[in-house]
């Protein structure tokens, strides 16, 4: 069996990687890291195309896991969605990946199926004040539409600070890049929930704390992890999400509102050190486990 995990220029040696080489080496899986940038394809007018891998033409893949997430290019998304058209197994499907990379669309998915979120507001230039502030109090979130890792998130406590994140992101940003605004939701100030789903099904909750002096609990950014006890709230938001937006692998973000929960954001490629660390859950076997399942091969 032979596997493709497409993930950015660089990142082959990444802890995510080494996990998913590591895993299918003792499940006698074939894996290999593939950069989009190597990867050509063909399509004819006969419906037929050809794959090209660093130049050489090479027989498909059982299955694809895409590892780019919010980065995901508009090249690589087309590697993902040829590689549907011709049968391969993907992991997750190229419509998925494209909603959850945008966290507005999705939030706006979620909600008009009554998936609790925070209020969220897309940012226009110049900004509205007073719409803002008509339904805002501060402090509040502001993010790009598009990222990961927590970078391009940032707290305004004040009025003066968002006009003045506002002004400096409107000088230096890319005119591509998209800002939203997002409630702070207060009982979550400094933690969250991440939730793993693979195949609809709900593996464990890791608990995130940010180190002192910030508010972003991510893992990658700096943060704790600790495994948290799983309750029917939790696993049915993450659940739900998941299937609304159509991902067989995801991170599910859920912020602490009183006793209930929200949910922040929904990831197509989540990272799973601090996971694994946090529940000592097996991510890259479990993810395998379920494409052989898929597959209809047995399980080592």
């Amino acid at each position: 069996m032979k596997v493709w995990i497409l993930a950015k220029k660089g990142w082959g040696d990444t802890y995510h990687n080494k996990r998913f080489k590591e895993v299918a080496k003792e499940l006698g899986i074939e894996c290999f890291i593939v950069n989009p940038e190597d990867v050509d394809i063909v399509a004819t007018k006969e419906g037929k195309s050809s794959i090209y891998f660093m130049g050489k033409n090479v027989s498909l893949p059982d299955c694809l896991i895409p590892r780019m997430g919010s980065g995901t290019t508009y090249f690589a998304h087309a590697i993902i969605r040829q590689l549907e058209h011709l049968g391969v197994l993907v992991l997750n499907s190229s419509d998925s990946i494209g909603l959850a990379k945008d966290k507005l669309a999705s939030l706006q998915h979620l909600t008009s199926n009554n998936i609790p979120i925070p209020k969220t507001l897309l940012a226009k230039s110049p900004l509205d004040m007073e719409v803002v502030e008509k339904e805002f109090t501060y402090p509040l979130i502001v993010k790009t539409v598009s990222g990961s890792f927590g970078k391009g998130v940032f707290l305004c406590e004040t009025k003066s600070k968002l006009v003045d994140t506002m002004d400096l992101m409107e000088i230096s940003k890319d005119p591509k890049v998209n800002l939203i605004l997002q409630e702070f939701v207060k009982d979550s100030k400094g933690r969250d929930l991440r939730v793993i789903v693979i195949g609809g099904r709900p593996y464990g909750a890791m608990l995130r704390k940010a180190k002192r002096g910030t508010f972003k609990a991510n893992f990658a950014a700096g943060g704790s992890v600790s495994h948290h006890e799983m309750n029917p709230a939790i696993e049915w938001l993450a659940v739900e999400s998941a299937r609304l937006l159509n991902l067989d692998i995801a991170g599910v973000d859920l912020l602490f509102d009183g006793d209930k929960y929200r949910v922040c954001e929904v990831n197509s490629a989540p990272g799973f050190e601090g996971f694994e660390k946090a529940t000592k859950i097996d991510v890259p076997r479990t993810i395998f486990e379920y494409m052989m399942v898929r597959l209809g091969e047995r399980i080592k």
